[in-house]
């Protein structure tokens, strides 16, 4: 069987690229919280069995900021992947008061 190019297994769909692991995580790690009622969204990552509070998020640079430190490659990237990142509570990219 040939080699996968980069970035895909043997497994993985033509038409779906692999997924990126977050520390033993492979599926929609990330939650952004509703936001409060003073603004700003909670933000965790499910990992290693146990979900980790990253911080409190005002807007999409804060929450790139903490998924970068929580060793997330490329997190711009991932902001619309549902299979990645789960906004509860409130559309996406909106982190005023509610």
């Amino acid at each position: 069987m040939p080699a996968a190019p980069p970035g895909r297994s043997r497994t993985d769909s033509p038409a779906r690229p692999a997924r990126r692991r977050l520390g033993g995580v492979s599926s929609a790690p990330i939650v952004v919280h509703r936001p409060s009622l003073s603004g700003g969204r909670r933000v965790t990552v499910h990992r290693h069995g146990h979900d980790e509070f990253l911080g409190t998020a005002y807007s999409d640079h804060d929450l790139v900021v903490f998924l970068e430190s929580a060793g997330v490659a490329d997190p711009d990237a991932l902001l619309d992947d549902p299979q990645w990142v789960q906004w509860r509570g409130g559309p996406a990219h909106e982190f005023g008061p509610t």
